[in-house]
């Protein structure tokens, strides 16, 4: 019975992903000067988002789309974080967020998620079942004037990604994904809840003191043998910019880490060329199987009590001996 609940899960599921997630028609070739000066307003919106700030989470489970669901109770948290622009090569820029925090009168500092802009990708690396993100190709008409977001969790494993465009309506800008597949985020999945995934849209837009970050998340999960929607969920995260906090304590910590941050984003990239993507274990606590031990080791670094090194190599092993090749990198080796 569990064997067919899975299949037929699985069929749904594929059947969901191949149908076009297209957030818009294709964008139109416009006068080279009119597309320069709209790639320079879409790189100054995503720089936008680097800053420190004062950040609020407000979730929200409103309409239940199964009879006898009752949504949440609305859940509002928040925090200080930095962001900081760790690259920027014109057409692919990077952003890291730290959260700080203080506990017993000290700075607790926390590496948060990361998120990768790039223009014009030709592919991403998406969500595509449980414990398992694959490539996934950007359909060639739909690449002209748009950027994918890549989102990666606390270790730099992955998380979700998805593409889309700038617009502007109402004399607001903003940046709107296609629909992506999400795993549950840590508030959801230590509850152990009858959905198990997120099918979403994301949308990132500047204020005029900060930016906002929406989520309209449909929860997912199997119901009759198939996968269904459970409930709908509306995610508001604001970033409002703030200075009142100790942001030399995340910048130190960046400053100490940094390099071997670096080293364990290269070897996540390798995974995910070598393996057809990244097949590794999750959990509900902490995410990957891993994660609380590289975030461990960056803490050791950065406190003295570890080389760099001696770090890296570890963590390094830790990635490669937990990935595993995905079903689409072992069907095109095996030839089945």
């Amino acid at each position: 019975m569990t064997t067919r609940i899975i299949a037929f899960a699985a069929a749904s599921l594929i059947a969901l992903a191949s149908t076009p997630a297209l957030a818009h028609p294709p964008i139109a070739e416009r006068p080279a000067q009119e597309e320069a000066a709209a790639f320079e307003a879409d790189r100054a919106d995503i720089l936008a988002m680097a800053g420190n700030f004062k950040v609020r989470f407000d979730m929200q489970e409103a309409t239940p789309w199964q009879s006898g669901y009752a949504p949440l109770e609305r859940k509002i948290s928040g925090g200080h974080e930095v962001v900081r622009v760790i690259e920027d090569s014109g057409r692919r820029i990077v952003l890291q967020h730290i959260l700080v925090s203080e506990i017993d009168g000290k700075p607790h500092i926390t590496k948060h998620w990361r998120q990768d802009w790039e223009y014009e990708p030709a592919r991403v690396l998406v969500y595509s079942d449980r414990n398992a993100w694959t490539w996934e190709d950007v359909p060639e008409k739909m690449r002209r004037g748009r950027w994918s977001q890549t989102v990666w969790q606390v270790d730099d494993s992955p998380r979700y990604a998805g593409w889309g465009q700038f617009e502007q309506q109402g004399g607001l800008r903003r940046w709107r994904s296609n629909w992506t597949w999400r795993p549950l985020a840590r508030r959801d999945a230590v509850r152990n809840p009858v959905y198990d995934r997120y099918y979403a849209i994301n949308r990132h837009q500047s204020t005029p003191d900060g930016w906002v970050h929406w989520q309209d998340n449909i929860k997912m999960g199997v119901k009759d043998g198939s996968l269904q929607p459970i409930v709908q969920e509306y995610v508001l995260n604001t970033y409002t910019r703030f200075d009142g906090y100790n942001v030399k304590a995340a910048d130190d910590y960046w400053a100490a880490t940094k390099g071997y941050w670096a080293a364990v984003r290269a070897e996540w990239d390798k995974v995910a060329a070598t393996k057809g993507g990244i097949a590794i274990q999750e959990e509900a606590q902490a995410g990957t199987i891993i994660s609380a031990r590289l975030l461990t080791i960056a803490d050791e670094i950065a406190e003295g009590k570890l080389t760099e090194a001696k770090g890296t190599a570890e963590a390094l092993k830790l990635i490669d001996d937990n990935t595993r090749m995905t079903g689409a990198k072992r069907v095109a080796s095996t030839g089945r």
